[in-house]
């Protein structure tokens, strides 16, 4: 059994290759106002942004500032974190007001997925050493003892002041860069900036359209060959375009691949049919939580969710078994031979 996800230990250059691949088709055709671009490395993935206009400069300066402010206060593996400090309290803690926002919609889109997105799950990551240099198949015994701290549902809050259980840790590397670049999106349109895209890794967030009214173009990965797309979906202003998939965070044990994205039932990387999700959305932080929540649904899961959700999004997926199934009226305009096309309504 072969499993593969969207975040690597340490971007490789695959990883970067492709990224790479994503920015120059997203960023090209740009034309009219003058053009600020910054490439930098935060939330453990290279970031690529870019603005428009007269304010692009201080607009960036801006966003860089509360990227930068947001990945120290969440990285799990610095002890002087603001959320690996409440990990380790044992008691209750009160979140700042950044934290918080962040922990609500956490709270939010775990009851919207029905705990498939499970912030929780930071133990049973840990266990198995995504995020370090020594990823490795932990045992099944301490698997199940790491499963028993799971259960977002178990944490007591009250306001800003936030109780975890004993042992239970928390992580939102599920959806903080969708929840962080809409909030560099709000700050660079704060800042006088109407038209900007930016890449956090697997998540893309624009901000108006292009100087000339144009709308954006992303590339969708190839999962099976990171080097091409597999698609390209052009998308209007304002929308977060998020994909979880097999091709970045990973490592291989006794001929098995294992990724990071962690059912949290099992434990185990889950295993649902499906190379890719893509998920287009208003809310980047909605976005980037559904696409790993969705991953471990698979197809039938994925499409019954999007049904029945009070959330509007659309999804492109990729499916082990060659097809691209793309719902509702995404503009999405499929590249080589690779795959099949399917729509669903």
């Amino acid at each position: 059994m072969k499993h593969m996800d969207r975040h690597r230990v340490v971007p490789g250059k695959r990883a970067l290759a492709a990224l790479g691949l994503m920015l120059a088709l997203f960023l090209s055709g740009c034309a009219g106002d003058a053009q600020v671009k910054r490439q930098l490395f935060a939330l453990d993935t290279l970031i690529e942004l870019t603005a428009y206009g007269d304010q692009a400069e201080a607009g960036l300066d801006a966003a860089t500032e509360l990227l930068f402010e947001m990945d120290a206060m969440l990285d799990v593996y610095d002890e002087n974190s603001e959320l690996s400090q409440l990990n380790a309290a044992g008691g209750s803690s009160a979140l700042s007001p950044a934290l918080l926002e962040l922990w609500e919609d956490a709270e939010t889109m775990y009851a919207a997925t029905g705990g498939v997105f499970d912030p929780s799950i930071q133990p049973v990551i840990a266990l198995w050493g995504f995020g370090t240099e020594n990823p490795a198949q932990p045992a099944d015994a301490d698997l199940a003892a790491a499963l028993e701290l799971v259960g977002f549902s178990r944490v007591e809050r009250s306001g800003s002041a936030v109780r975890l259980p004993e042992g239970m840790q928390v992580s939102f590397g599920a959806i903080a860069k969708g929840y962080i670049a809409q909030k560099m999106s709000e700050t660079l349109q704060d800042a006088g900036v109407e038209s900007a895209i930016l890449s956090l890794g697997g998540n893309v967030q624009t901000l108006g359209l292009h100087p000339d009214g144009s709308p954006w173009q992303v590339a969708l990965l190839d999962p099976q060959d990171t080097g091409s797309a597999a698609g390209i979906l052009t998308v209007g202003a304002g929308t977060a375009v998020v994909t979880s998939g097999g091709y970045q965070r990973y490592f291989e044990e006794n001929g098995i691949i294992y990724h990071h994205i962690l059912d949290p039932e099992t434990g185990y990387p889950a295993d649902s049919g499906l190379l890719s999700v893509t998920v287009v959305c208003a809310d980047g932080a909605a976005a980037d939580a559904l696409s790993t929540a969705l991953f471990i649904l698979g197809e039938d899961g994925a499409l019954r969710h999007r049904a029945e959700s009070a959330i509007s999004y659309d999804l492109v997926l990729i499916t082990q078994d060659g097809r691209v199934v793309v719902t509702g009226e995404l503009d999405f305009h499929l590249e080589g031979g690779a795959y099949t096309y399917e729509h669903v309504d």
